[in-house]
């Protein structure tokens, strides 16, 4: 797990919030098989370890190493495919306070992989909690990617859009591609406080 800058260790220990009762589950959709080197996972690790200097409880799946079956329906196993190891990791969503989806940019699209995680996502959206409540209520979901910046923020669009069409899932989305494209105040060329008021205006507006 990478250290963290002296801003980021300030930042950390000034913080007044005890989030010591919240857990987050990163899902990693490199194309990646491990013990493969991730560079998604490379900037996922710096997130966690914010998250854990937090008091976060973090877990952290690599997608693609996991058989998912294509499709939209909770299992897959009960509409013909031998195996379907979605129902585990979305127990372990179902778990967590806050989900982030990390994927590469490949050909200016999120990773296939990313697209299957999404999609079955959706395809449990529509189930209910003991409140009658639609089962993402109340949770926060995030994007970290990748890749270049035209397709950066057209992942962050997409990202966005699929987390608003999966029900009450509160998206908290933050683009962070490696390159020019950066979002927020860590964007080159903008004032400080200047591009998260970028980032705001294009959330609220659709347009990220």
């Amino acid at each position: 797990m990478p250290g963290l800058t002296d801003k980021q260790e300030q930042l950390c220990a000034e913080s007044r919030w005890d989030f010591s009762d919240l857990r987050a589950v990163y899902i990693n959709c490199t194309l990646k098989r491990s013990p493969g080197q991730s560079h998604t996972q490379g900037l996922a690790d710096r997130s966690i370890a914010i998250m854990e200097r937090n008091g976060v409880s973090v877990e952290v799946v690599r997608a693609v190493d996991h058989t998912l079956a294509p499709g939209v329906q909770p299992d897959m196993t009960e509409h013909g495919f031998e195996r379907d190891d979605w129902p585990q990791i979305f127990e372990r969503v179902m778990a967590a306070d806050i989900l982030v989806l990390t994927s590469p940019i490949w050909l200016g699209e999120k990773s296939s992989v990313c697209t299957q995680v999404i999609e079955r996502l959706y395809g449990t959206s529509h189930l209910l909690n003991d409140r009658g409540q639609y089962a993402y209520c109340g949770r926060v979901g995030g994007c970290l990617i990748t890749g270049n910046e035209g397709g950066a923020r057209h992942r962050g669009c997409s990202g966005g859009s699929s987390a608003r069409s999966s029900d009450d899932i509160r998206p908290g989305l933050r683009t962070h591609p490696a390159g020019p494209g950066l979002q927020g105040v860590a964007r080159p060329g903008l004032e400080p406080g200047r591009g998260q008021g970028s980032w705001y205006h294009h959330w609220y507006h659709g347009t990220l």
